[in-house]
């Protein structure tokens, strides 16, 4: 690898370990993909020959078999970041004719492919959304996997003598159903040790340490390759609906608080709502459910967005999803905080480009200093 730069390979069943010799030694390129609302995924591609310990000896014994774990990890600059913590779901062969040209492609899946993989049908009396977020969690701690759940702003706990709730889906799909219910997210952030991950179930964070800034258009300091943004008015919308009292019978408009008690805003001009929608399958449900549940397709919708790709040698940090990161150079409206809704790293023995996709809800940020 680029000095500086080290790759970690982790193979195994429910316990991973360092990959063979053979593996590292044919890895020719990986690409990990991380992004707000589905699962992860990576790709690993290793050179192979007729005569290759690849072929002869590592893949037949199965250390590339289907539902095999693979955990990989870089270190730069003496920091360990996982990349990636998930079972392979598929192998591909390219038996090139030219000297050089055979492949052997693996792709999977993050661990949450593991809470898709069986219907479940589970009662939950009297445990409110995050309780149960947790209690589906704890099914998957032999994988290294904890729960984090931070409560909905408005909290319910279900009355057993009414209402219970029921599970009637695999596990990952409740859990995102649930979290959207309450205008939160759910996701697997691998890490920080290689063989650990964490299920976060809340909401989109938008508190905490901001990543080096992405810096364009200043010249030396520039450690982006490209950078674009778009602001795309149509995104952000407003969601209505009604309820209907169980005594009185009387309906009233539903309008959901405002996005602000989820999450603060990034920005001091936010864009306007320039639509309205129904909000759909609220029927039976209460009030806070109701308005929680227009309050997550609201937040849900940032028209500002900026794309691009940076070199991380030059960038030196691992720019990583679902965190927040600062941007210069792209002129008053855009520069500021943002949150990293995506990244798909792309290594090789001699390069470490990342692909990225940020957002936030509008225009000029509420701070004048980003991060160095």
């Amino acid at each position: 690898m680029t000095p500086g730069l080290h790759l970690m390979l982790l193979t195994g069943d429910a316990v991973p370990e360092p990959a063979p010799a053979a593996l590292m030694d044919a890895l020719h390129h990986v690409r990990v993909t991380s992004a707000t609302g589905v699962t992860s995924g990576f790709q690993l591609t290793f050179a192979v020959s007729s005569r290759s310990q690849l072929r002869q000896a590592v893949t037949p014994g199965g250390a590339l078999d289907v539902k095999r774990r693979v955990v990989v990890a870089v270190v730069l600059s003496g920091r360990c970041q996982v990349l990636v913590d998930g079972l392979i779901t598929r192998q591909e062969v390219n038996a090139g004719r030219a000297f050089g040209s055979s492949f052997l492609t693996v792709t999977g899946e993050d661990l949450s492919l593991l809470m898709d993989l069986q219907h479940v049908r589970c009662a939950y009396p009297g445990l409110a959304p995050h309780l149960r977020a947790v209690r589906v969690c704890a099914r998957y701690t032999q994988y290294g996997i904890t729960p984090l759940a931070v409560p909905p702003v408005l909290t319910e706990e279900p009355n057993p003598a009414v209402e219970i709730p029921v599970q009637a889906a695999t596990d990952l799909a409740y859990l995102r159903a649930t979290a959207a219910d309450v205008g939160h997210v759910f996701h697997l952030e691998p890490g920080p040790a290689p063989g650990a991950s964490t299920a976060y179930w809340g909401p989109q964070k938008r508190e905490g340490d901001t990543q080096p800034a992405l810096t364009t258009d200043c010249g030396a300091a520039d450690n982006v390759e490209e950078l674009t943004f778009a602001y795309d008015g149509l995104s952000a919308a407003q969601y209505r609906t009604h309820h209907v009292d169980p005594g009185s019978r009387s309906v009233s408009e539903v309008v959901p608080p405002e996005p602000q008690v989820l999450h603060r805003s990034l920005v001091t001009h936010q864009a306007p709502a320039l639509c309205e929608r129904p909000l759909t399958g609220q029927t039976g449900r209460s009030l806070s459910r109701a308005r929680l549940a227009g309050l997550g397709r609201t937040v849900s919708g940032d028209p500002v967005t900026a794309e691009g790709t940076l070199d991380v040698l030059r960038y030196g940090h691992v720019l990583s999803a679902h965190r927040l990161v600062g941007v210069r150079g792209g002129g008053p409206a855009y520069d500021g905080t943002y949150v990293v809704r995506g990244v798909t790293h792309d290594i090789t023995r001699s390069t470490f480009r990342q692909h990225f996709t940020l957002a936030r809800d509008g225009l000029v940020s509420d701070t004048q200093v980003v991060s160095p």
